[in-house]
């Protein structure tokens, strides 16, 4: 049998399992329950959010025969029918390969018939923003007086280029990147359903390089196991991902504090000597620097990249070494090195 994705095999069926979007999904449970549906709808947020899973969760929930407080059953034959892509009602395009103002047109003669056998005829158009100039002027018409029977909804990683004749016919619902703690919590259950074991800082490495999105995460764990499928240690995670361990980082960044020239420098010559990138290197420092400057002036540690909780604290002890104007200071000095080594590749 052949390996299926964990992001594939883990997909979320129902609303209920679409894990950081509460605000998206109570509110489209909440319509389906009420039979108070829209003609269009927008999905916007970065990748790995839940754009699509959410929008294929939808077109099963709009049409199901047997509704559980909004959540499609899974199990009804329409239901099944769309989970195994035999359903014509429900049909998903690629803005990105079907961008062309023939496509639209096409499209637009297509919606006109009604539905085989189920309610709504759904159409999902997945990075929508990628259509063509063309092709956005040939959809609106259609978005603005839809039949009945149609429903349109709409994927896109950059909403900033559609058109606003586009967005002021769509109820837009932006999803939001997810929190590091859901993540790691999803991961550990993913981890117990398949029998494997794990580190907890293993998967908030994995979590904090995610940087919000689920699936992303979920591609990390996968390469993970393929290259060790009886744990998911620390150190897997560092090789896989050719990141430095952090603790190395923090150890650079107080040598660098402390302006210890020589123990910096011995600690850049074994990162070489290790086969890594000094150039990805200095941007795992120069996020460092960017987090405790965020410690710093905000006292939060909200808005910091690709650590921990745990390790969140160590940088606050950290960035109560420097001043604002220091820390600034060595961020410009870092990005300026991380250019030089650019050029220079």
């Amino acid at each position: 049998m052949s390996h299926q994705a964990i992001y594939r095999k883990f997909r979320p069926k129902i609303f209920d399992d679409v894990l950081g979007q509460e605000h998206v999904t109570r509110t489209l449970k909440n319509q389906i329950l009420s039979d108070n549906i829209a003609h269009a709808y927008l999905f916007s947020g970065i990748r790995g959010t839940g754009k699509t899973s959410t929008a294929k969760i939808f077109s099963r929930a709009v049409n199901c025969l047997n509704n559980h407080d909004g959540n499609p059953c899974n199990q009804c034959e329409i239901c099944r029918s769309i989970l195994d892509e035999t359903n014509m009602d429900v049909i998903e395009m690629d803005a990105a390969s079907n961008n062309g103002v023939e496509d639209i047109r096409e499209l637009r003669d297509k919606v006109k018939f009604l539905p085989e056998k189920s309610r709504y005829k759904v159409y999902i158009i997945d990075e929508v923003h990628m259509l063509s100039k063309g092709a956005f002027n040939a959809l609106p018409k259609t978005l603005e007086e839809p039949p009945e029977h149609l429903l349109f909804i709409l994927a896109t990683t950059e909403p900033q280029k559609i058109p606003a004749t586009i967005l002021s016919r769509c109820q837009r619902f932006d999803l939001k990147r997810i929190n590091s703690g859901v993540i790691v919590e999803s991961m550990k259950t993913i981890c117990d359903e398949i029998g494997i074991g794990y580190e907890e800082k293993a998967l908030k490495l994995i979590a904090a390089n995610s940087e919000g999105a689920m699936r992303d995460a979920q591609s990390i764990l996968d390469r993970c196991l393929a290259f060790n499928d009886d744990k998911i240690d620390y150190d897997t995670v560092i090789n896989l991902l050719g990141t430095v361990n952090y603790q190395v980082v923090l150890e650079a960044a107080g040598y660098i504090l402390d302006r210890d020239i020589k123990n910096a420098m011995v600690i850049v010559d074994n990162i070489l000597n290790m086969g890594k990138e000094i150039a990805f290197f200095l941007d795992e420092l120069i996020i460092c620097f960017r987090n405790m400057l965020i410690i710093k002036t905000t006292k939060s540690t909200e808005n910091i990249l690709r650590i921990s909780e745990d390790e969140a604290e160590e940088l606050k002890g950290a960035s109560d070494r420097a001043s604002v104007d220091e820390l600034v200071g060595i961020i410009e000095a870092l990005s300026t090195a991380q250019s030089e080594c650019k050029r220079a590749l």
